[in-house]
C-alpha cells in the first residue's frame, strides 16, 4: 500500500470514529468539537526523510531542481508555521488551541519535506526572511487560511494534472500527497473555525470581525492581481506559489480542462470528511461561474472514475487562469447557521462562507 492509499484509507477510518448522526447548530460545542477533533484524529504521525526522495533520472532531476519554485515553497510553507503558531499561542479555548497547534507543526513539517527534497536533489535554498510577531496574529492566522483556501483549491488540481501526465514520475507523487492531503485538512479547519468564531463572538464585536474578513479578502486579491499583471518583485507571500507553479507546469492543458479538473480534485478530497462541516466555497464558485460563462466548454468532463483522462499532456495554465485566480477578491455569503439534513447543499454538505 503506498502513501497516497494509507492517507486516504486512514483519513477515512478515522473520520468515521468521529461521525454520529445528531444535527448541531455552526458555533455550538458540538460544532468546534467535531470540527477540532476532525483535524487532530485524522494526524498522520509521519517524519520526513532523505529518503523518502528516491534517486531520479538525470533528465527528470534536471527538470525537477530547474524549477523555480522551492525557494517560494519553502518560504511560504515557513511563514504558514510562524503565522499560525502565532495565532495558536494566543488562543483562549484549550480544544482550538490544541488543533491550531497541530496545524501549525504540520505547516513546519512541510517546510522539513521540502528540506529532504532539496538535500536528497542538491536544490540551493536562499535563506529565508527575518521573522517579527505580527501585530494582530489574528489578522496573520487569517491571511494564512483564505489564501491557502484560494491556493490548495488549485494546487488539488494542479497535483493531479501533473500526476497524471508524467511531470511527476510516480514515485515522486507518495511524499507530496501528504502534504497535499494536509493543505485538505488544513482548509477544512480553518473555515470551520472561522463560522464557529463569528458565531462565538460577542454580537458588538461582529461587524468589526466581519471588516476583517473583507480586509483579508481585498489584501489577497490585490496580491493576486499584481502579481498577474506582472509586478511580481515584491516579497514571498503563500498566495504567489500557486500562480508560479502553474505557469511552470507547461502548456498541455487548456484553462476549461484544468478548471475541471480542479473542481474534481476539490470535491473528492473535502468530500469523505463528515457532511455537516462546512467546506471552502467561494473559490469553486467563481470557478464554475468562470467556466460557464468566460472559458470555453471542455471537450468532454472528467472521467467518473478519476481525472487521468483529462490531463492528456504536460501540464499547464495560461494567464487565463493567472486571472481567474486574481477574481478571488471579496467574501461570499453567509453559510447555513444549523448543520442538519435539510440545510445542507444538494452534495449533501453544508455550504461555507469563504
Amino acid at each position: 500500500m503506498n502513501a497516497t492509499t494509507e492517507v486516504a484509507a486512514a483519513t477515512d477510518v478515522r473520520q468515521n470514529k468521529l461521525t454520529d448522526t445528531g444535527p448541531f447548530k455552526l458555533g455550538s460545542e458540538a460544532h468546534k468539537r467535531l470540527f477540532c477533533r476532525t483535524l487532530l484524529d485524522t494526524f498522520d504521525p509521519y517524519q520526513p526523510g532523505v529518503a523518502d526522495w528516491p534517486p531520479l533520472d538525470p533528465d527528470i532531476k534536471a527538470r525537477l531542481t530547474a524549477l523555480p519554485i522551492w525557494d517560494m515553497a519553502v518560504q511560504t510553507e515557513d511563514l504558514a508555521m510562524r503565522r499560525v503558531k502565532a495565532f495558536a499561542d494566543r488562543a483562549d479555548d484549550p480544544l482550538v488551541k490544541e488543533a491550531i497547534e497541530l496545524d501549525a507543526f504540520e505547516e513546519g513539517r512541510h517546510r522539513a519535506v521540502l528540506d529532504t527534497l532539496a538535500q536528497a536533489y542538491g536544490l540551493r535554498l536562499q535563506p529565508g526572511r527575518p521573522w517579527r510577531d505580527p501585530v494582530d496574529p489574528e489578522w496573520a492566522f487569517m491571511v494564512t487560511g483564505l489564501g491557502e483556501c484560494i491556493d490548495s483549491f488549485f494546487a488539488f488540481g494542479l497535483f493531479e494534472a501533473a500526476r497524471c501526465s508524467g511531470y511527476f514520475p510516480a514515485p515522486l507523487i507518495d511524499p507530496f500527497e501528504r502534504v497535499i492531503a494536509e493543505e485538505g485538512r488544513h482548509i477544512l479547519f480553518f473555515v470551520n473555525w472561522l463560522a464557529w468564531r463569528r458565531r462565538t463572538l460577542p454580537w458588538w464585536r461582529r461587524p468589526l470581525f466581519e471588516l476583517k474578513v473583507w480586509g483579508v479578502w481585498i489584501v489577497l486579491a490585490l496580491e493576486r492581481m499584481s502579481l498577474a499583471a506582472g509586478f511580481d518583485a515584491a516579497p514571498v507571500e503563500e498566495s504567489t506559489f500557486t500562480i508560479t507553479a502553474a505557469q511552470e507546469f507547461g502548456n498541455g492543458l487548456g484553462v476549461a480542462e484544468l478548471m475541471d479538473i480542479c473542481l474534481a480534485e476539490n470535491e473528492r478530497r473535502l468530500g469523505k470528511y463528515d457532511p455537516r462541516l462546512v467546506r471552502p466555497t467561494f473559490v469553486p464558485r467563481m470557478v464554475r461561474l468562470a467556466r460557464r460563462f468566460y472559458l470555453r466548454r471542455a471537450s468532454a468532463p472528467p472521467p467518473a472514475g478519476g481525472t487521468e483522462a483529462a490531463a492528456g499532456g504536460r501540464v499547464g495554465v495560461g494567464w487565463a487562469a493567472v486571472e481567474v485566480a486574481a477574481s478571488e477578491g471579496a467574501p461570499a455569503a453567509t453559510g447555513a447557521g444549523t448543520a442538519r439534513p435539510g440545510k445542507t447543499s444538494s452534495s449533501g454538505r453544508v455550504s461555507g462562507s469563504t
